[in-house]
């Protein structure tokens, strides 16, 4: 098996105090998992609904899990009455329908508006501009059963450690604006989540609050 303890506490052991860490466990075996949660590691990330509906059965239930990857909205309902953290909510479409789903289960789910600040068209999330439209407006401030705790964001998948430094501070100084303008008051608006297995190191210095680490822990994905 993979060396997933020893893997694990190095990556732990390289995070400033108040940095957490979640697992990204997708496209890994639950073998893995338990030994992550042997360790004490407790929050985990998948992509997938029908992989996490599985894991969810199967492994132990006091295990936070956070949906990272682009969610569809026909896939809210599934997840919505386990989830403990949805980090990319990339339109206002998207956040309706969270809270049209945690009504109906008596639920508040956390979640984290993704922004788009890298290059690449592939990627998904609010511009900068599109984000500050959507906290302007404020249908967001009715919705009981959704509670936004921050911002998510990827860099550019490059080699250029500058750019990629310049990227997570954009985003840095962007979630202090909307602290200012919208949350200055509310202790649940604290999350940055950006820095992966290839530039978490980086996104520490600039903020970071959660890093998402998954190859680096546990190995090549098994598909």
């Amino acid at each position: 098996m993979y060396p997933v303890k020893e893997k694990l506490n190095e990556v732990r052991q390289s995070l400033p105090e108040g940095v957490r860490l979640v697992a990204i466990s997708k496209f890994h075996p639950e073998e893995y998992i338990t030994a992550a949660y042997e360790e004490g590691q407790r929050v985990f990330g998948e992509s997938h609904e029908q992989e996490l509906a599985r894991k969810v059965q199967s492994l132990p239930q006091d295990i936070e899990w956070h949906f990272i990857g682009h969610l569809q909205t026909n896939k809210v309902k599934y997840i919505v009455p386990y989830i403990s953290m949805i980090e990319a909510v990339d339109s206002l479409k998207l956040l309706r329908e969270i809270e049209k789903q945690a009504a109906k289960v008596n639920r508040v789910v956390r979640v984290l508006l993704e922004l788009h600040i890298a290059e690449e068209a592939t990627k998904y999330g609010l511009t900068l501009d599109a984000c500050r439209q959507l906290l302007a407006d404020g249908e967001w401030r009715q919705m009981s059963h959704v509670q936004i705790c921050g911002l998510m964001m990827m860099a550019s998948n490059v080699d250029d450690e500058a750019q990629i430094s310049n990227e997570f501070q954009i985003a840095a100084d962007f979630f202090d604006e909307v602290k200012r303008d919208y949350f200055p008051l509310d202790s649940h608006f604290c999350e940055r989540s950006w820095g992966m297995s290839h530039d978490y190191h980086l996104a520490v210095l600039r903020g970071s609050t959660m890093v998402r680490v998954g190859t680096t822990i546990f190995g090549p994905r098994v598909y």
